[in-house]
């Protein structure tokens, strides 16, 4: 499947199920899901509405769409393909494009229960989406144009474990910057750290740096917060009790 048929089954999903896609994925508005999927399939949000739009007049729904232009071929093939698909198969489709746990050849309903164990009760996909991965993307996608680090090289760590996203490097220079992103629903709320990332932070000093993308509902914009330990933000240490289940059973001789 390419990016761009990602991008497609998005928009397709949004045009089939309209109010019912957006709150099976978490999402309050069609503006927050262009938002959080482009920028989570490191694509513009205009490109979701465009294909949505494009979709529209095949699905029942208040839009008209773009009801007066052929449909391109490449947006018909992926139409003929998903247009009788249920909500839950598209919408976990459209997850594992943005949240993988699994690998792809997994079947459905193991994907679903596997996706159910991460997400948790109290979170939702559009939550992890934009406080996760389509955060980190518009960083990588705008970083260049951030004052702080446009004539930096960019490494993605996300997957390190080591307390930060991306770790920055000038040219022909030993040193390093970390930046951390955190991604917001509105324009101002909570965010948090973790004890790594805090304790980071506090080692790192003025190298390290917090990225604030905020704002999904509407427009995505972002602070840039240097020494986040020492620059006057106040900081609150929650305890966090976790409890896990585990299923034991006896069995006879």
């Amino acid at each position: 499947m390419t990016h761009r048929d990602r991008q497609i089954i998005c928009g397709l999903f949004l045009s089939k199920f309209n109010q019912a896609g957006l709150a099976y994925l978490g999402f309050k508005s069609f503006v927050e899901a262009f938002n959080a999927l482009g920028y989570g399939l490191q694509a513009r949000p205009a490109s979701i509405k465009n294909y949505r739009d494009e979709l529209d007049p095949y699905f029942p729904n208040e839009r008209r769409g773009w009801h007066k232009r052929p449909l391109r071929e490449h947006c018909r093939q992926v139409l003929d393909v998903h247009r009788d698909a249920r909500l839950d198969e598209l919408g976990e489709l459209v997850k594992g494009f943005l949240l993988p746990v699994a690998e792809a050849e997994s079947p459905p309903e193991v994907r679903r229960v596997l996706r159910a164990h991460e997400l948790g009760a109290s979170s939702s996909f559009a939550k992890r989406l934009i406080t996760g991965k389509a955060a980190e993307q518009y960083f990588v996608a705008n970083c260049k144009n951030m004052p702080e680090f446009s004539d930096l090289n960019v490494t993605d760590t996300t997957g390190w474990g080591c307390g930060f996203d991306f770790k920055l490097v000038a040219p022909q220079s030993a040193s390093f910057l970390a930046v951390e992103v955190k991604g917001m629903r509105t324009k101002s709320g909570e965010f948090q750290m973790t004890e790594l990332e805090h304790d980071m932070a506090d080692a790192l000093s003025e190298r390290y740096y917090l990225v604030l993308v905020r704002n999904f509902v509407e427009q995505p914009f972002h602070t840039v917060i240097r020494d986040p330990s020492h620059c006057g933000i106040k900081f609150t240490k929650l305890a966090r009790k976790e409890v896990r289940f585990t299923w034991s059973a006896n069995v006879g001789a």
